[in-house]
């Protein structure tokens, strides 16, 4: 199905009312979710985004920084024994330009 973008769209598309007429009252509890109207409306996620659910959920509870990785770098760096891998580092970024389509 394709729709051609152009003037005015339709009536439907232009409405900014509540779905199924229904408003919460100011200061309302909004903790739940909002319900989907009685008519069989459904969603359904397809695998990939429910992967990436769960990856999200994953990433949220793991720190954001590995101290002991980042402790291990700093001695290497003070000893002078840490060896940086040039060819690593460039197929690493040529596998990631792939990726991004470059």
């Amino acid at each position: 199905m394709s729709q051609k973008i152009e003037g005015t769209p339709p009536a439907a598309v232009r409405t900014t009312g509540p779905i199924g007429g229904r408003v919460a009252p100011a200061g309302a509890e909004r903790s739940r979710p909002v319900e989907a109207s009685a008519g069989g409306d459904s969603l359904r996620l397809t695998g990939e985004a429910t992967s990436l659910q769960a990856m999200q959920r994953e990433l949220s509870t793991a720190p954001a920084i590995d101290h002991a990785r980042v402790q291990a770098v700093r001695e290497a760096l003070q000893a002078g024994t840490y060896k940086i891998n040039a060819e690593a580092i460039a197929d690493g970024m040529l596998g990631l330009e792939g990726q991004l389509g470059g």
